[in-house]
C-alpha cells in the first residue's frame, strides 16, 4: 500500500473501534412486569439494582453498597441455594426407572383390559344362558358319562337363581 493509503486507513480504524465499544454499551434490566428490556440507555431510578442484568463496563451499579443500604427485613426468606444439575448416571438411571414404570402401567393396562373383555364375555353368555332357562324349552346337559340329561324344574331354577346372583353382582 502506498504511504496515503495509510495516512486514510488508520484514522478510520480507529474511529471504527471507538464506534464498536459504543455499540457495546448495552443495558440489560427486568421490568416491574418481568419483561426484559434491552436499550443502550440506563434504566429508571425505580429499577432495584438487583434487576439490572447487564450494564455497560463501567457503570455497573454496586449492589453490595445498596444492599448494605437497604433494612433488614425479617419476613424475607435467604435465597434458596440452586440445586445443582443431575450427573449423566442419575438422569440415566431416572429414564430407566421411568421406563419400567411405564412398562408396568402398559401391563397393568393391557391386563385389566384382557379382564374386563373376559367379565364382559362371561355376562353375555350367562344372560343368554338366563334367557334360554327362562324360555321354558327343554334343557339338556352332559352327564359325567357323556350321556345326554335332561334338568329338571328345580335344577332349572336353581340355575336361574344362580344366572341372576351373577348378573346382578358381576354383571352391571
Amino acid at each position: 500500500m502506498k504511504s496515503t493509503q495509510w495516512l486514510v486507513a488508520a484514522p478510520l480504524g480507529v474511529l471504527l473501534a471507538a464506534c464498536c465499544t459504543l455499540a457495546q454499551a448495552q443495558w440489560v434490566w427486568v421490568n416491574d412486569k418481568g419483561v426484559k428490556q434491552f436499550t443502550d440507555q440506563p434504566p429508571p431510578a425505580s429499577v432495584p439494582p438487583a434487576r439490572i442484568l447487564k450494564a455497560p463496563r463501567g457503570q455497573q451499579p454496586d449492589l453490595r453498597k445498596e444492599l448494605a443500604e437497604q433494612p433488614a427485613d425479617e419476613t424475607q426468606r435467604p435465597p434458596v441455594p440452586a440445586k445443582p444439575r443431575p450427573t449423566l448416571a442419575e438422569r440415566n438411571a431416572d429414564y430407566a426407572k421411568r421406563r419400567e414404570e411405564a412398562a408396568q402401567q402398559a401391563q397393568q393396562n393391557a391386563t385389566s383390559a384382557q379382564n374386563q373383555a373376559e367379565d364382559a364375555a362371561a355376562c353375555d353368555a350367562t344372560r343368554s344362558n338366563q334367557r334360554m332357562l327362562e324360555s321354558g324349552i327343554r334343557v339338556s346337559t352332559m352327564d359325567a358319562n357323556g350321556e345326554r340329561v335332561f334338568l329338571t324344574e328345580q335344577q332349572k331354577a336353581e340355575q336361574m337363581r344362580r344366572n341372576r346372583d351373577v348378573l346382578a353382582t358381576r354383571c352391571k
